[in-house]
């Protein structure tokens, strides 16, 4: 029997809820499909910031290192500096972890939870490949005469050619995966010149992949495609900042961000699988978030751990809930997150039997 070690951080707000939500759909497909389970709770957020002021201590973030995989919830408090917990937690795990790609699936099961009129399942299927350990996140901002009218504040875009490669060449892998063997680059190199790093590498590579079929759209040009026909896109690749936006605008063309899932990778180590929305502290404690994204990256994480067949089961027993009605809205509040918990370890224990 296999044996998975995972990591679990809930984190803040309604992270732990929707974890919770996420663990029960874990149990109970390695129970349904034969595998093991080694979880360690790690209790790092910000309430334990404001009661030890310790945000992620060295010696818990190497044990991390021998684990398969981690299950993050979400991580903000508005009684943490911005940024504080957040760049301690999320960003030193992508970051000290090397997890270099983002991988965001986004896939409409059902046109009533699409804002676009007219745009059902078969127009929206695409999968964004962000990058993940570069760009504009991870430099240091610097500020000169902070706090007066003759302030000015810079941060700057750094990519290298060992990191661009990398994500390029995944992104094309990944799209050879896929029926349409389509690619499209995102990016702005007309206007932010050190991305033709981008643009270069991508013409070149493409000469390896001559089954793909690319194309080229700066990102504002991107945004406009992803509204007007999002049945265009199949794989797109682009920067870890334009890939923050784009994803979370794709995000709500499948529904919003409450089905949203995401995995961060390092193929072939330890990597890291979360919900994509916030911690929504306003909603903490009342059993009223919806943990479908939680779900879905539990989903992720198993198909990344090889469990091909508990990945499917889970990914359509979320699809059959929302596509048959069972799941009415996915509005906050109109099912309780415990709700939706049960139907999808209720669906998935029929399934397997």
């Amino acid at each position: 029997m296999n044996i998975h070690r995972i990591a679990v951080i809930a984190g803040d707000g309604i992270g732990p809820e929707v974890v919770a939500q996420g663990l029960r759909v874990l149990h109970s497909a390695a129970e349904n499909f034969g595998f093991g389970l080694d979880l360690t709770e790690l209790p790092y957020g910000t309430e334990h910031w404001l009661a030890t002021e310790e945000i992620f201590p060295d010696e818990s973030f190497e044990s991390l290192k021998s684990m398969d995989a981690i299950l993050l919830g979400a991580i903000g408090d508005p009684r943490a500096p911005v940024g504080l917990i957040e760049r301690g937690i999320i960003g030193r795990l992508r970051w000290d972890l090397d997890l270099w790609v983002n991988l965001r699936p986004i896939k409409l099961l059902d046109e009533r939870f699409c804002p676009l009129k007219g745009k059902g399942p078969e127009d929206v299927d695409m999968v964004i490949v962000r990058e993940n350990t570069e760009d504009a996140y991870v430099q240091k901002p610097q500020f000169e005469n902070e706090g007066t009218k003759d302030e000015v504040a810079q941060q700057a875009m750094l990519y290298t050619y060992k990191g661009t490669e990398r994500i390029i060449r995944y992104a094309f892998e990944t799209a050879m995966t896929r029926p349409r063997k389509h690619l499209t680059l995102i990016d702005k190199a007309n206007a932010v010149r050190a991305q033709s790093l981008y643009t270069r590498i991508f013409a070149e590579m493409s000469k390896e992949f001559p089954e793909v079929e690319t194309r080229h759209l700066y990102v504002d040009a991107a945004c406009m495609r992803m509204i007007e026909s999002p049945e265009s896109f199949d794989v797109a690749v682009t920067t870890n900042l334009f890939g923050d936006i784009v994803t979370d605008l794709g995000a709500m063309l499948q529904g919003g961000m409450g089905v949203a899932a995401s995995a961060n990778l390092r193929p072939g180590e330890v990597s890291l699988f979360e919900s994509v929305h916030g911690s929504f502290p306003q909603a903490a404690g009342k059993n009223i978030a919806n943990p479908i994204a939680t779900i879905n990256a539990v989903a992720m994480m198993l198909d990344y751990l090889g469990e091909k067949e508990a990945a499917s089961a889970v990914e359509n027993a979320v699809a059959h809930l929302l596509t048959s009605g069972a799941i009415r809205s996915l509005e906050v509040g109109e099912h309780a997150t415990s709700e939706i918990g049960d139907m999808v370890v209720d669906t998935l224990c029929a399934s397997a039997a």
